[in-house]
């Protein structure tokens, strides 16, 4: 699995319970046996649902911090928290823990957007007010960051 496809508006259940939509579990079936890390987005009060093999990938980077530098050790103290290991159960849905909720600020209408390789989880009003506020420097974002002549 190299990326993923797709933005999906879902609900979640007053336990927390999270509906996976057909189209990612079929995108998602090589990894789902292994599981997901589900942890606090660093830019965003969002979540980020990150397949197994990609936390793995990502928490090598993080383990390779001198952890005698106080930064490094803080940096991955903060994150780290709230980090946890879901699967998902037998109707297909993921349990975001009540940190987490209350961290993304989750209501009962929730956006799924796909981040190259990873969900994020969104409350869906702040996932449309994040976009919304992003449309008007998007342009010259993307001309930063994708339009340079240096190859």
């Amino acid at each position: 699995m190299n990326y993923l496809i797709g933005t999906y508006e879902c609900k979640i259940d007053v336990k927390g319970r999270l509906l996976i939509p057909s189209a990612f579990k079929k995108q998602l079936a090589p990894v789902i046996p292994k599981g997901f890390v589900l942890k606090r987005a660093v830019f965003q009060n969002c979540l980020e649902l990150y397949p197994l093999a990609q936390w793995e990938e990502l928490i090598k980077k993080v383990n390779s911090l001198n952890r005698f530098k106080k930064k490094n050790n803080d940096f991955i103290r903060r994150f780290t928290a709230g980090v946890k290991f879901i699967e998902l159960d037998g109707n297909g849905r993921l349990l975001i823990p009540k940190d987490l909720i209350e961290f993304s600020n989750i209501n009962r209408d929730v956006t799924l957007s796909t981040s190259v390789n990873i969900i994020e989880i969104w409350d869906k009003s702040s996932y449309e007010k994040a976009i919304a506020d992003s449309r008007d420097d998007f342009a010259q974002l993307a001309e930063e960051v994708m339009g340079g002549d240096e190859e």
